[in-house]
């Protein structure tokens, strides 16, 4: 069986993320997704979710077949527990892929890692960000 594994923040579910989610289910006959504690989110503004939360939400999805919350402090301690054979990444998550294959070989951990395809709007007023929602609820509400 072929394990795929995707991972992020998801605070505020949008199109964007079923895609991303959707498109890592593709890739293998079962798909893990690991949602980020808020600790460890640091490129960005912190989630206003809690992680439980997230992962909850993340899990309802129906293309994922387990959702878990990240590590406190390592963040491919899950990954070593999962051992998927293709790791996904989101189309605009900031990590770099070679540096990532480093550190997964270093661990011994051995599996492919990809990238998903973008989701284009399907129309003007579609919002695929988290940020782009915060900052529609602030224009329309404050």
């Amino acid at each position: 069986m072929v394990r795929a594994l995707a991972q992020g923040t998801f605070d505020l579910l949008h199109p964007g993320h079923v895609h991303y989610l959707e498109e890592a289910a593709r890739m293998g006959e079962e798909l893990h997704v690991i949602v980020a504690r808020s600790a460890n989110v640091t490129h960005k503004d912190p989630p206003l979710l809690d992680g439980r939360q997230r992962r909850d939400m993340v899990g309802a999805l129906e293309a994922v077949d387990r959702a878990h919350l990240g590590h406190e402090s390592d963040i491919f301690a899950p990954i070593e527990r999962i051992d998927p054979d293709v790791i996904v990444l989101g189309h605009d998550q900031h990590h770099d892929e070679a540096a990532i294959e480093r550190a997964l070989a270093d661990r011994g951990i051995d599996c492919e890692v990809r990238r998903a395809s973008p989701r284009e709007p399907a129309h003007d007023d579609e919002l695929l960000s988290t940020g782009r929602i915060i900052d529609r609820i602030r224009e329309r509400r404050c």
